[in-house]
């Protein structure tokens, strides 16, 4: 009866060979690695960007969409006359979208390990985009429109830097990017269609008439 040698390769290693492709990293080493620093949640020792620095820009994402959330609801509950009947639906759809990225982002930011920033105090400096009421509801809707260009810019900045260092949160950005660029094209078709019917009302004054 021959010896019988034992193979101390792990199995996936010895698979891997077979098939002409090296496996990526010992499977003990990443079951160890993981036990080692369960405080850190998906932050792993591979983790490869700088995660102050994605923690500061997650965080500035959610104020943007904070903002933007609100300026939304006040244009949505502002819009008024035959024209803003066409558009409020539009606007309360855009707010409701805006608040599930502020949750995906908050989301984000605990799995990080870090605390997503809700404070009041501070939210218009920590946005990309800024809270401007308008008077007109051609105002409104243009100022809906810069502060959707300024957070595509922005996001799309983000996403450069992000790469491959945190495709997670990469493709969180890449998600909530391609919405933000519905909702410009939906801003400027609406105000441009406003515009050429040549009635830009708004909601009611304290008279009762619109306000032009």
């Amino acid at each position: 009866m021959s010896d019988m040698k034992t193979n101390p390769e792990p199995a996936a290693a010895r698979a891997g060979a077979q098939t002409g492709h090296a496996f990526v990293t010992d499977v003990a080493e990443i079951r160890r690695r993981a036990r080692q620093h369960i405080q850190n949640g998906a932050v792993t020792d591979n983790y490869a960007a700088d995660r102050d620095t994605v923690l500061r820009l997650l965080n500035e994402a959610l104020a943007t969409e904070l903002v933007c959330v609100l300026r939304y609801k006040r244009h949505y509950y502002m819009a008024g006359g035959a024209v803003a009947e066409a558009i409020k639906g539009e606007l309360l759809q855009h707010a409701n979208e805006e608040q599930g990225h502020a949750d995906q982002l908050a989301q984000r930011i605990v799995e990080l390990g870090g605390s997503p920033n809700f404070d009041p105090k501070g939210l218009a400096d920590r946005s990309h985009s800024e809270y401007v009421e308008g008077e007109t509801l051609a105002e409104m809707l243009a100022e809906d429109l810069i502060a959707e260009r300024i957070a595509i810019e922005s996001y799309r900045e983000i996403i450069q830097y992000l790469g491959t260092k945190d495709s997670t949160t990469r493709r969180l950005f890449e998600s909530i990017l391609a919405v933000e660029e519905e909702h410009a094209e939906d801003l400027r078709s609406m105000r441009e269609d406003m515009l050429r019917r040549g009635r830009p009302a708004v909601g009611g004054s304290r008279d009762g008439s619109e306000l032009q």
